[in-house]
């Protein structure tokens, strides 16, 4: 799911929740529709990650979403990626 079919179905009012997911040091974005749940990803199909909570934060709020959960348990503090 891309940015755009997440907007849609925010205006279709077709979202039950959206999460932010801490994935080592990295967060990712998934949104739980009635048909079960997605994960937006980028436009070349790869999984959309943010570095930190505010950049994550910010793109979900400039998207139109107010209120979203925040899951930590895969976080691992210090952790860095080897990209």
């Amino acid at each position: 799911m891309n940015e755009r079919e997440l907007k849609l179905l925010l205006e279709a009012g077709a979202l039950k929740s959206i999460q932010i997911i801490a994935q080592g040091s990295l967060f990712h974005v998934e949104a739980k529709t009635i048909a079960g749940s997605k994960v937006v990803m980028t436009g070349r199909g790869e999984v959309r990650q943010w570095r930190s909570i505010d950049s994550c934060a910010k793109w979900l709020r400039n998207v139109g979403f107010g209120r979203f959960e925040l899951l930590m348990d895969g976080w691992i503090a210090g952790q860095r990626n080897c990209f």
